[in-house]
């Protein structure tokens, strides 16, 4: 902690622990505005907002400045109101301005500074050019045209999920927040987590919305809608009507459904029930006849598609069970349509989501019945929000109503799913109760709680010692894969979550999203876990009653197709090749070298370089035709290089020249000396 003081305004403030002035001066009650500043990442200093004036310094910004003992801070003068109100002109001149139809109306942080500053009027024109929306991908949704290059969306990317899908690219007006190459989100190493929509101030990045399609559904006679309700909306939606954060709303949400027009709504913890207890068994299956370990949780679809991208190697130990999400869809489409005599393609599931990668994971393929998708549309809980104020329901005036059964009932063991460490402590909170036997009460296993990063832990249940882990973000989750690749650490049973703090701060909750609101809300998953008289999954006679009469009994073959599934290697990046040497002529070789995000981390720009050379030096012009392509699968293996049909790993900028003369140059039908 710092000593000494800093006089703000007048005001004597105390340093403490402040690290730049900016937070010196929130400390003393003064909220400066600011666009690129957030708490969580580092400091990128580039909007200017924040400037103060400080005495025999002048103007500097706050937000990168440290404070000093004794200084002189001015955070409201004639200078920097008229700078202030500069910038936010400057910005609004390149930003496009229809806002009563932009999906981040009201909630703008652009918008709200230009009110507070009175700024009614811009003198610099309109924006230039539209650049192109991009909503190919299935969760989010990015409109350059209103990005006002403050970075948050590329330092959250890069240092809290450590994918760095964003970065800023050209120079001076040009600038502008792309991909890799200025790809679509589609076909790109995107996970969807939505952290980058949760940090943009503006409407630049939003969540892709189904809001029209469910209306659509729910409008529909011929169809049956039925939505499941996820545990972290249920501590977050109330945020949207004004409540503090972590408010428990579960029995209003019901309500406002059904008033909506929806037919059945049901609670997904009933299908996390079933995913804890499908886990369990496949983990306790695995210890005992020497299966892969550690057993990955697969409840997640972003930390699912990261691993499908970046550590293919990894596969076999991912939990080959479904997620809550979709376990509920497979039984409402396969088993809960015929019960009501339906078709599954007459039953229409909604899911409502915190999440923005559960889009995504809804139309996998593998994810269908009969042709249709097991899960049919996906709402964030902000979607859902929206409904119930396009619906005109006073949402403070709902009378709490129950969830319909049979599909309605979940322990508490499966609400906590919604806090990172949730599913770790249901597994074994089933562990401990299967094993040691119905003398078991209540489990409640608070090392695998809390907001960390990682935490580690190990736990004793009966005669066996569980090591395990819980991790959520994905760089720290990489951060955990090396040392477990490194032999550094060792676990049983490792539970990832791509958001911070898990489903509670994932991409589609309420703003502001940030880990005093996350905090809050995992609080209330546990108060609402205290007093659940269903503890345990087992004791979860709902689900015990599915397994049996839906799914032919515990370990059947029904219950292993309707409830597990498997993954595969994915491409990170997708596109056609870029040409590097022209074309050759008769019996020409061709050359791809793979230039993916995986690839270019461990030196493939090198490798592509060395070979052009080579080509050049070797006089082989004619004779080879050297690409640049985007994925050749293997990504775990180092870099991926395709001579004609032949895939080649590990090459490395050290061994190139041996791979050329090797595998290309004895392929020309000519002899040369590399």
């Amino acid at each position: 902690m710092q000593t000494g003081q800093v006089y703000i305004d007048g005001q004597a403030v105390p340093v403490g622990d402040a690290q730049n002035i900016l937070e010196v001066v929130r400390k003393a009650g003064i909220e400066l505005p600011t666009f690129c500043y957030h708490s969580e990442l580092s400091v990128y200093g580039a909007c200017r907002l924040c400037m103060v004036e400080v005495e025999s310094m002048g103007l500097v910004a706050s937000c990168s400045t440290p404070p000093a003992d004794g200084m002189i801070i001015h955070t409201n003068t004639r200078r920097t109101r008229r700078l202030r109100r500069m910038i936010l002109e400057l910005l609004l001149a390149n930003h496009d301005r229809e806002c009563p139809t932009c999906a981040k109306n009201t909630g703008c942080k652009l918008q709200k500074l230009a009110r507070q500053y009175g700024v009614n009027t811009i003198r610099f024109g309109n924006r230039d050019e539209k650049l192109p929306i991009d909503a190919s991908g299935s969760s989010i949704v990015k409109d350059p045209n209103k990005c006002i290059l403050c970075g948050d969306c590329v330092r959250m990317c890069r240092e809290v999920q450590g994918l760095g899908i964003w970065d800023f690219a050209h120079r001076g007006s040009k600038t502008q927040v792309t991909t890799a190459f200025g790809k679509d989100l589609a076909d790109v190493a995107c996970v969807n987590c939505g952290q980058c929509v949760a940090v943009c101030p503006t409407g630049a990045l939003t969540v892709k919305s189904e809001i029209d399609r469910a209306w659509s559904a729910i409008h529909d006679p011929a169809k049956t809608v039925v939505v499941q309700i996820a545990p972290a909306v249920r501590v977050a939606l109330g945020e949207e009507f004004g409540l503090a954060a972590g408010s428990a709303v579960t029995g209003k949400i019901v309500a406002a459904l059904k008033k909506m027009g929806v037919d059945r709504v049901f609670d997904t913890l009933i299908a996390a029930d079933l995913t804890t207890i499908e886990e369990s068994m496949e983990f306790m299956s695995r210890m005992e006849n020497g299966g892969k370990l550690p057993l990955f949780t697969s409840c997640c679809p972003g930390w699912i598609k990261y691993c499908e991208q970046m550590h293919g190697e990894l596969l076999e130990n991912l939990s080959s069970c479904r997620s809550p999400q979709q376990m509920f869809g497979s039984l409402v489409k396969k088993h809960y349509a015929k019960k009501i005599g339906k078709t599954s393609g007459e039953v229409v599931c909604i899911s409502v989501m915190p999440c923005t990668a559960k889009k995504f994971e809804a139309q996998r393929p593998e994810f269908t019945t009969d042709g249709v998708y097991d899960v049919d549309i996906v709402l964030t809980t902000v979607e859902l929000a929206q409904m119930i104020k396009e619906a005109g329901l006073v949402f403070d005036d709902l009378e709490p109503a129950g969830f319909d059964n049979p599909l309605g009932m979940g322990s508490g063991g499966a609400l906590i799913f919604g806090a990172s460490g949730g599913v770790m402590e249901s597994v074994v909170r089933f562990v401990s109760g299967y094993l040691g036997g119905p003398e078991v009460g209540r489990v409640d296993y608070h090392p695998a709680r809390g907001i960390e990063g990682i935490k580690e832990a190990a736990v004793t249940v009966k005669d066996k010692t569980l090591k395990v882990a819980v991790v959520n973000g994905l760089a720290n989750a990489e951060n955990l894969l090396q040392r477990i690749k490194n032999g550094e650490a060792d676990y049983h049973l490792v539970e990832v979550m791509a958001c911070p703090g898990g489903c509670v701060g994932g991409g589609g909750q309420p703003d502001a999203n940030d880990t005093a609101a996350r905090v809050q809300r995992l609080k209330s998953i546990y108060r609402l876990d205290a007093v659940e008289q269903v503890h345990k999954a087992q004791d979860n006679v709902y689900v015990n009653k599915i397994i049996n009469e839906w799914l032919q009994g515990p370990g059947s073959h029904a219950a292993h197709h309707d409830l597990h599934t498997g993954y595969v290697h994915r491409r990170r990046i997708t596109g056609k090749p870029m040409e590097i040497t022209g074309d050759a002529g008769n019996g020409q070789v061709d050359v791809s070298v793979c230039i993916g995000t995986g690839c270019y981390l461990r030196g493939s720009y090198e490798v592509l370089t060395r070979f052009t050379d080579l080509v050049r030096v070797c006089g082989l012009e004619g004779y080879v035709r050297l690409n640049g392509t985007f994925c050749l699968e293997h990504c775990d293996q180092g870099v991926s290089v395709r001579v004609n049909d032949e895939i080649i790993t590990g090459v490395t900028p050290e061994n190139a020249e041996e791979v050329f003369r090797n595998k290309i140059a004895v392929r020309c039908g000519t002899t040369v000396q590399v």
